[in-house]
């Protein structure tokens, strides 16, 4: 890749798309929304593609969960991008304004970022929300996608640009896929190495590509943290609303990063609620067990007197177990003696990302959610509302675990920062 040639082209559709207004670029991705929809059977070929390399690679089905795209994805893509064309622009958007005592006047707005580059891994959606949110906010976009998704976001790229050349104003230009060659990431370092050319990085993906950009990069990076998610069942949970919970946050959809990896438990209701939850994963869950929590499963109900034709493996957890992300059917199980213990143990081993308890104390729930460092932290719900479109922001560009400048599901705002403007009549120092 030339990065600069390709950069030159992305900073010079950037420029363009600053002086667009909302309507204009509504229009085009108004244009590109229709696309996606009508070239939906060309997109799910090229990812069907995707999925059988996947397969004969031996990727686990929990990755490739990441990774597949059919009709019912693609009507999620589609209303996603129509989410964020019905949102306010937030270019020009005016944060603050006051007027000096000599006279001068000082706005505060909100501009573009210019050239954001994100790389991410296996999930293809993420391409066109990605572009969604950049187009939107007057940002060019270049793309690193994986090689496992490499003939899905061809597709997706395609069919984007030649909407955005059909739409009188589009910018075709401030959309970019980097060519991916399997086992070459070059093209990393050269997007981590381009200062003055690339004005953020957005790193989407698993622990070792985060490690790598946030490690390596000299331009800015807002840091998507992987989900190492916890949920603790307090002295005073509702113990069956907490199996429920459980199950969601574990089970729903195991390979996403808002999904749980360690269920924390009070000792006090330990005895009785490990086994409901043993029950209601049903076989679906290996469980890593501390030395505690593996003496009470061990003894649960038996597998005959339940009626069930298998049981959940139940093994004795292991260090590396604890602040592992296992996005698979796989979760550990620590018990504790006080909620002040749970606090310490989530902030020792979590990513930051979302944290849950269940609890009817008010005061242990506020406790909670004011000692707890992550950036979303949830009372009696499962963490898998960590998601911009539940937050209701429509597409999202990751989840932030870092504090500056953005924390939590990231919208369309993300990509803005602020300039003053001040306007005078003369005035000197």
């Amino acid at each position: 890749m030339d990065i600069k040639k390709t950069t030159d082209s992305l900073r010079t559709a950037s420029r363009k798309l600053a002086l667009q207004n909302a309507c204009e670029k509504n229009a085009a991705l108004n244009a590109v929304a229709a696309a996606l929809d009508k070239n939906r059977a060309s997109i799910i070929a090229a990812n069907d593609a995707d999925v059988k390399a996947a397969r004969a690679n031996g990727i686990s089905e929990s990755v490739i969960d990441r990774l597949m795209l059919d009709n019912k994805r693609i009507d999620g893509i589609v209303a996603s991008l129509r989410e964020v064309i019905a949102q306010t622009d937030p270019v020009g958007e005016e944060v603050a304004g006051w007027k000096t005592p000599n006279g001068m006047t000082i706005r505060q707005v909100r501009v573009p970022l210019g050239v954001v580059a994100i790389i991410y891994e296996n999930r293809p959606n993420v391409t066109v929300d990605a572009f969604s949110l950049a187009y939107k906010s007057g940002n060019a976009i270049l793309l690193r996608g994986s090689s496992s998704s490499y003939k899905s976001n061809v597709e997706i790229v395609r069919v984007i640009k030649k909407a955005l050349a059909g739409v009188s104003g589009g910018v075709p230009e401030a959309i970019e896929l980097v060519e991916v060659k399997e086992h070459d990431h070059r093209d990393v370092d050269q997007i981590l190495n381009a200062v003055g050319m690339i004005d953020v990085c957005l790193p989407r993906g698993g622990k070792k590509l985060i490690e790598n950009v946030v490690r390596n990069a000299k331009v800015p990076v807002i840091e998507t943290g992987s989900g190492v998610c916890h949920l603790y069942v307090d002295s005073e949970a509702d113990l069956a609303m907490a199996a429920k919970i459980a199950e969601n946050a574990k089970i729903q959809r195991p390979s996403v990063c808002n999904a749980i990896e360690c269920i924390v438990v009070h000792s006090a209701v330990a005895a009785k609620f490990l086994p409901m939850l043993e029950k209601t994963f049903d076989g679906r869950v290996k469980l890593h067990a501390d030395e505690r929590a593996y003496e009470i499963l061990k003894n649960a109900v038996s597998v005959a007197e339940r009626s069930r034709s298998t049981e959940t493996t139940i093994v004795t957890a292991t260090e590396a177990d604890f602040g592992n992300e296992y996005l698979d059917y796989e979760c550990c199980i620590k018990i504790v003696d006080s909620i002040e213990e749970a606090v310490d143990y989530i902030n020792s081993h979590n990513t930051k990302h979302s944290e849950s308890i269940i609890s009817e104390s008010r005061a242990n729930t506020r406790l909670f959610q004011s000692m707890v460092d992550a950036s979303c932290v949830y009372v009696n719900a499962s963490t898998r509302f960590t998601d911009g479109g539940e937050f209701g922001f429509g597409a999202e560009l990751g989840i932030s675990t870092q504090k500056l400048h953005v924390r939590g599901p990231m919208g369309i705002k993300v990509l803005t920062t602020t300039k003053y403007l001040i306007d005078g009549e003369g005035q000197i120092r």
